[in-house]
């Protein structure tokens, strides 16, 4: 079955979405405010093989913050967009196309996801254990890629070690979020000409849930 459709490319968007928000959170607030979403967005790292574009991040239930996130940035009023998202997802889109043309560092990837995956048998998602091994995969074979993606918020907050480890754990499952949307078609000019079509799959996909 082909999931090259605006369902499958608004799912994985939303996943995006999701990831760029929680990020936000993090780095204003020290938390990220929905724990399903958070440990949604982690796990979809880990699914590289998964039946469907949903479900990589679990359904739609667990997509509600991407969905909602999602609205406010297509949406016609800009004094709902949130830039600092906005600037997010433009990062992710550009780390994901140097990510996609260094084959080297897409092997590398794939195994150090091994091995995280090996770590969840003995630890939850959000172990700090687990974390820091996300955190070290996003800061050592993403981040370099650049440009870097520069994370603004409360300074109070961004200097916490764990939030730290959080916010590069989400930036990654943003990446990878971007490379299902890519396989699935996506392009930034669709973002701009089919924006009317993505809120009405959106509002579709809320719902559901």
């Amino acid at each position: 079955m082909s999931y090259h459709d605006l369902p499958s490319r608004c799912i994985a968007f939303a996943g995006m979405c999701q990831a760029a928000y929680l990020v936000d959170q993090l780095s204003r607030t020290g938390s990220t405010g929905d724990q399903t979403a958070f440990e949604a967005s982690l796990h979809s790292i880990m699914r590289t093989e998964s039946d469907s574009p949903l479900d990589v991040f679990g359904g739609y239930s667990s997509l509600s913050v991407g969905f909602n996130s999602m609205l406010e940035q297509l949406g016609n009023k800009d004094q709902k967009r949130n830039m600092q998202i906005t600037k997010y997802l433009i990062g992710m889109i550009m780390l994901e196309k140097k990510l996609s043309k260094n084959p080297g560092t897409l092997n590398l990837l794939s195994e150090r996801i091994n091995q995280v995956q090996r770590q969840l048998a003995h630890f939850e998602i959000n172990d700090n254990n687990v974390l820091s091994n996300l955190d070290a995969i996003y800061k050592e074979l993403i981040s370099p890629l650049g440009p870097r993606i520069q994370v603004n918020g409360n300074p109070t907050c961004l200097q916490q070690e764990q939030t730290q480890h959080k916010i590069r754990a989400l930036l990654l499952a943003g990446v990878r979020a971007t490379v299902l949307w890519r396989q699935l078609g996506g392009t930034r000019t669709q973002l701009i000409l089919s924006r009317k079509a993505m809120i009405h799959q959106v509002n579709q996909d809320l719902r559901r849930i």
